[in-house]
């Protein structure tokens, strides 16, 4: 994996495109040396997406199970709107 600050991303980009589009690499890009940003292949993408939707369904199945065993403990969906800070 490389690394690579923002000017270089910025002075480099074509090149960089290339790098993961057809070698598959992955660029990190850094400002002061800290990761803001990484370059990956719509399949590595793909991958990211498909690991977080198995563990939303994970969490929705768990929810579920919970409400199945304990309904009365379930907060209604105002409730939660507002707990959330989205409703007053």
């Amino acid at each position: 994996m490389t690394t690579l600050s923002i000017a270089e991303t910025r002075n480099n980009l074509t090149d960089a495109i290339n790098k993961v589009a057809y070698a598959g690499e992955r660029i990190i890009v850094a400002r002061r040396g800290k990761p803001v940003a990484a370059l990956v292949s719509p399949g590595d993408l793909e991958i990211l997406r498909r690991i977080e939707d198995a563990e939303d369904i994970r969490d929705a199945l768990k929810t579920i199970k919970e409400y199945e065993h304990d309904p009365a403990g379930a907060m209604p969906y105002e409730e939660f709107r507002r707990k959330i800070g989205l409703t007053k």
